[in-house]
């Protein structure tokens, strides 16, 4: 059994309120609801990480108390290469999670400081996306046992 972290980053923890028509109603209680069972079925230990704070966040990763994460940076995605500097050196493989596709968005969210570092990066998918990249990241981690 692996240990999966997910990793929430700012604003997150409005969802469900915040800008629906972009993030769509779902609460992030109600996704990481969604996440655990998904876990469960997958066989995988699941833990959840949100913070407004980009140096709690670089904090929680040098834990390294995981196999490997599920990474919703938020804005931070477009700011933060402290944030991707701690994700390179825990050594944990990690897939990238946006609810909206940021390349279609604002100009400057075009900037993505994570995507090629991420074994995987899902975009676009709203809630369902948490899904598809613990499904990527739990097949990731059973090649490598």
């Amino acid at each position: 059994m692996s240990r999966i972290i997910v990793i929430q980053g700012p604003n997150l923890n409005l969802l469900g309120t915040r800008e629906p028509e972009l993030y769509g109603s779902e609460t992030l209680d109600q996704i990481q609801t969604h996440m655990s069972r998904r876990a469960l079925e997958l066989g995988q230990e699941i833990v959840f990480f949100q913070s407004n704070h980009e140096g709690e966040l670089i904090d929680r990763l040098h834990e390294r108390d995981f196999d490997g994460a599920i990474v919703n940076a938020g804005g931070l995605t477009h700011t933060s290469v402290s944030l991707r500097d701690a994700l390179l050196a825990v050594g944990r493989p990690f897939v990238e999670v946006h609810l909206t596709d940021p390349s279609k968005r604002e100009p400057f969210r075009s900037v993505n400081f994570l995507e090629d570092i991420a074994l995987a990066s899902v975009v676009g998918k709203g809630a369902a996306g948490y899904s598809e990249a613990m499904d990527v990241l739990a097949r990731h981690l059973g090649d490598r046992a």
